[in-house]
């Protein structure tokens, strides 16, 4: 079941932003995503919050100025996916410019699993740091942090994730740990990261490290910050859409790290028009396909890279491992689609599924597509080690995933034996005995909280486009917006008749529509099915390129047939 429904739009906001100097369809658009006065809009580095309202971010520039004063050795530990990549990469080319002897290492998730574990910990020692920084992790790190104390190894954590319960004992910067009252919670890891580098350049300055030399520009790794940034899918609120925004007009300008460059030529895009789809669909899955199926060093490394042929033999090889991922991916989704064909997905709140064959490396990304498919919170599992299996999840919205997991965590003891996330994502472990009873106490909860409502797939438009609007200069003014998670890019609803219809590449439906006696080129992209004579559709309005010239082109992203759509 799906229906189409028109966001709500605030008639006095829109009329204000339109008198600001915004045209009547930007001014509804931003006036539908909750932007209130033109000052939000502001993309300008200059409008960035102040890195002095994070948490004991000064302090952790103090201890940085006196480590690099001592020539004390620092250790990054990073994550293992694309925004662990950027962190750890801003991390590094930052505090090396800015004096520090430094290093890194990256867990691989099938050995060390997830964050500063004490295992992890160990293998920092054999580098005999005197200091670990984590980035993208280590708010809940309490085990790992008592294991370097143990060791003399002192750490300092930069993260953005949930806190647990209990706070290890370390100075920590993460906007969400208790009492911090930085006003976006939303940076990413690499934001984090970008932030703390901001605030040590500060405290660097003031004890006069700059007297006989320039100072860096931190503005140089705004690249790197914009693409874990949406790659990790936090929320664009105006802070993350500045810092998204200025690294795209690098990207833009060909001012950009020689790893990335080689990333959007592997992928087929261009840079000169680089877009947040290209930084979340393109560059992102590539360099998370290291974490996934390999080690993450490598995505690290095409990033460090300083000239175009070592980036591009990292690239490609990134790319490989992508392809690759994507293959045991489909076989994945394919098994899971064949083991729910069997199942009244429809009767269900909640989906989780375990084979003894499944990659852990893409979990998440089988999670992803069932929720996609069905609307429905989804955990999808595989085999670890001792007994246990590992399951990575993905929610729907009014559904907090892990807020729903501390629920079965606190009804049934013992049966996750670890868990985190956020509310759209989460991960966890059980043992693989007890998956039937993870399975069942996980749908008692949403059974509970989910609603028929909201177990019905909504598709939210921002209404209908005249024949004015339905040009290319008007395609091209929203691609050149930042869109993205809380900010989505905007979708439109109209009726069509079907005037043409034919299969490209066995599996896209190139389509031409009608409306109000004016005919568009349109596509359907990974779906076969042939559509009716009239349709209800959700579209976005594309400016393509192809051979150097530029069309309008529209994406339809769902449909029903015509009558059955809200009209």
């Amino acid at each position: 079941m799906s229906r189409i429904v028109a966001r709500a739009v605030p008639a006095t906001v829109a009329q204000n932003l339109a008198a600001a100097g915004f045209s009547p369809l930007m001014a509804r658009l931003f006036a539908a995503r909750g932007i209130a006065e033109a000052c939000e809009l502001d993309t300008a580095l200059k409008a960035l919050l102040p890195y002095q309202a994070l948490k004991n971010v000064a302090a952790m520039a103090q201890r940085l100025a006196e480590a690099i004063e001592k020539r004390e050795k620092l250790l990054v530990v990073a994550d293992y996916d694309a925004d662990g990549a950027t962190a750890c990469t801003v991390a590094l080319e930052g505090l090396s410019a800015l004096g520090a002897t430094v290093d890194f290492i990256v867990p691989n998730r099938f050995e060390y699993g997830y964050g500063l574990t004490p295992e992890i910990v160990d293998l920092a020692a054999t580098q005999r740091p005197d200091i670990i920084v984590t980035v993208d992790n280590g708010i809940a790190s309490v085990a790992g942090v008592e294991r370097a104390r143990e060791l003399g190894i002192e750490v300092l954590v930069t993260d953005h994730h949930l806190p647990g319960d209990t706070l290890p004992a370390a100075l920590i910067v993460n906007p969400n740990q208790p009492g911090c009252d930085f006003p976006s919670k939303n940076l990413a890891g690499v934001g984090v990261m970008f932030y703390v580098l901001m605030a040590l350049r500060a405290e660097l300055r003031a004890r006069g490290a700059f007297a006989d030399k320039p100072e860096p520009n931190l503005a140089e790794l705004l690249d790197l910050v914009a693409l874990g940034t949406v790659a990790d899918v936090v929320r664009l609120d105006q802070n993350n859409r500045i810092l998204v925004e200025q690294g795209l007009r690098r990207m833009r300008a060909g001012r950009m790290r020689p790893g990335i460059a080689a990333l959007f030529r592997v992928a087929g895009r261009a840079a000169y028009k680089a877009t947040t789809f290209d930084l979340g669909f393109t560059l992102g899955p590539r360099l998370n396909a290291a974490g996934r199926l390999d080690d993450m060093s490598l995505g690290i490394a095409c990033l460090l890279a300083k000239n175009d042929e070592e980036a591009m033999r990292l690239a490609q090889e990134l790319d490989r491992l992508n392809r690759e991922r994507r293959s045991i991916e489909q076989g994945m989704q394919d098994e899971a689609l064949a083991v729910l064909s069997g199942v009244d997905a429809a009767g269900r709140h909640s989906l989780a599924l375990y084979r003894d064959d499944w990659h852990q490396g893409v979990v998440g990304i089988v999670a992803s597509r069932l929720k996609e498919r069905f609307h429905r919170p989804s955990i999808v599992f595989a085999p670890g080690d001792d007994g246990e299996i590992k399951g990575s999840g993905r929610s729907i919205p009014g559904f907090h995933l892990r807020d729903a997991l501390d629920l079965v965590y606190k009804r049934h003891p013992g049966l996750i034996l670890k868990f985190g996330g956020h509310a759209m994502a989460a991960g966890l472990t059980v043992a693989e005995a007890d998956f039937s009873a993870f399975r069942d106490a996980f749908e008692a909860v949403a059974r509970e909280w989910l609603t028929e409502n909201q177990l019905t797939r909504t598709f939210e438009t921002d209404g209908s486009l005249g024949g004015r609007e339905l040009q290319l200069p008007v395609a091209e003014e929203l691609g050149a917006q930042v869109w993205g998670q809380g900010f989505p890019p905007p979708t439109f609803h109209d009726r069509f008749r079907v005037v043409q219809q034919r299969l490209v590449g066995d599996k896209h439906l190139k389509l031409r529509l009608e409306k109000d006696g004016v005919e568009y080129e349109a596509m359907r992209f990974n779906q076969a099915d042939w559509l009716p004579d009239a349709v209800d559709a959700v579209y976005q309005v594309v400016a393509n390129e192809w051979q150097g010239r530029k069309e309008l082109q529209l994406y339809i992203e769902h449909w029903l047939p015509a009558g059955e759509g809200g009209h």
